[in-house]
């Protein structure tokens, strides 16, 4: 059998710095060691794959074709070591954290990440706590719930940003509800974030319309749009495969942005936890 070879994650780090940086010297001062040394690292590596890494052109350093072939997998080996140890060494956290997530949010965005944090956690009890950003804004005020996702077209004091997103169109897939004049358009109740923006762009649009389905959940607008019965402003991330969404004759929408807000007092530890498995989860997944 084979002697087995392992990779040094130390080497990667260092060979990875001399690719970002294109200089050993500038290298040598990102991963905090001498010229000398990092050199050592990088002929190290070569010796271990039995190739050359790097073109050596006066001070600057250029990747070879073996070089480009090792970039990526480095760069991938470094975020799961230091994922690992990220883990390994995160405090076994129990208890229970109340979420707030917007209605449109809860079962397009969510699901992963709230089972990657149960798989981390699973001594953690996670209630979510679904409604409209204005409520769970409020309801995090009074301390109903511990944090909350938001949608909002600025970015509170207390807010973090996770994306940014559009808003688009939505209707049934071949229907023909867009064209109909007066448009019927599906709002959510007066709370709703999206509700003021979509009647601006139509009014500045000039677009007759008329209101139906004004409620809070999505079930009876989901029905009212695959019924062909009127259109709806969603985020895009957040449309439903079984519906469409529209461009023809209609006005373009705003962006908006989906925040994470804790309350101004602090959070919890595992609350805090599962803020930064959300933080995480979207860059990830959503950036």
């Amino acid at each position: 059998m084979s002697a087995l070879h392992d990779i040094d994650v130390r080497l990667l780090r260092a060979f990875v710095a001399v690719a970002d940086t294109g200089r050993m010297t500038t290298a040598a001062r990102v991963v905090n060691l001498t010229q000398g040394a990092i050199s050592q690292q990088v002929k190290r590596l070569e010796s271990l794959f039995g190739c050359t890494l790097f073109r050596r052109d006066a001070d600057l350093v250029r990747l070879t074709r073996d070089g480009e072939r090792l970039m990526v997998r480095a760069q991938r080996l470094i975020a799961l070591n230091d994922e690992i140890v990220a883990e390994m060494r995160a405090a076994e956290f129990s208890g229970a954290v109340r979420l707030g997530v917007p209605h449109d949010l809860v079962a397009m965005l969510m699901p992963p990440i709230l089972r990657v944090f149960r798989q981390a956690h699973p001594n953690v009890l996670v209630t979510l706590v679904s409604d409209t950003s204005r409520a769970l804004g409020a309801q995090l005020m009074d301390g109903a719930i511990d944090l909350t996702l938001l949608t909002d077209s600025k970015l509170g004091a207390q807010d973090h940003r996770l994306m940014t997103d559009r808003m688009v169109w939505v209707g049934a897939k071949g229907g023909d509800a867009h064209k109909r004049r007066p448009l019927p358009v599906a709002l959510g109740t007066e709370s709703c974030a999206f509700r003021a923006a979509a009647v601006q762009a139509l009014t500045k649009a000039g677009i007759e319309w008329r209101a139906i389905c004004q409620v809070g959940s999505l079930e009876p607008v989901f029905a009212t749009l695959e019924a062909d019965m009127a259109i709806a402003a969603f985020l895009s991330r957040t449309v439903p495969e079984r519906l469409a969404v529209l461009e023809e004759d209609l006005p373009k929408l705003p962006k908006h942005l989906i925040t994470l807000r804790v309350p101004a007092t602090g959070v919890s530890p595992v609350a805090s936890e599962l803020a930064r498995h959300i933080k995480e989860g979207f860059e990830r997944r959503y950036s």
